[in-house]
């Protein structure tokens, strides 16, 4: 198979484990998302940055309703915004990410943002 297009797999009784590399602000955080019950999915997350220490704190449990909550009231996002996170911080998606895949919402696949140079031939317009 294509590694563009391998797939992690998770056993159904183990949690969703996530790497978050958020990016110049070289602060790396682990997301363990683990069923708790029916529709709910306990959540650690360990990092040295502390505005994700303090989301941390605010979101111990996510329910399979709040998940699919629209972002403005989503809780992961509230708790980020409470917690100082910069608006552009990917930990909060990789959070949700982790949650999906915990509830066997969605299946296991690298996400990435990747700035590309703008002179590269390979490169097509969005325009």
């Amino acid at each position: 198979m294509a590694p563009e297009l391998k797939r992690t797999v998770i056993s159904k009784d183990k949690p969703a484990i996530v790497k978050g590399e958020p990016g110049i602000c070289g602060f790396p955080c682990t997301i363990r998302a683990e069923k708790s019950g029916k529709g709910s999915v306990t959540v650690k997350i360990a990092s040295e940055c502390k505005q994700i220490q303090r989301l941390s704190a605010c979101l111990t449990e996510i329910s399979l309703k709040e998940l699919f909550m629209p972002l403005t009231r989503n809780p992961v996002y509230m708790a980020a915004e409470k917690s100082g996170c910069h608006s552009a911080c990917v930990i909060p998606a990789a959070i949700l990410k982790a949650v999906e895949v915990a509830l066997e919402m969605a299946l296991p696949k690298e996400v990435r943002v990747t700035f590309i140079n703008e002179d590269d031939s390979s490169v097509r317009s969005a325009d």
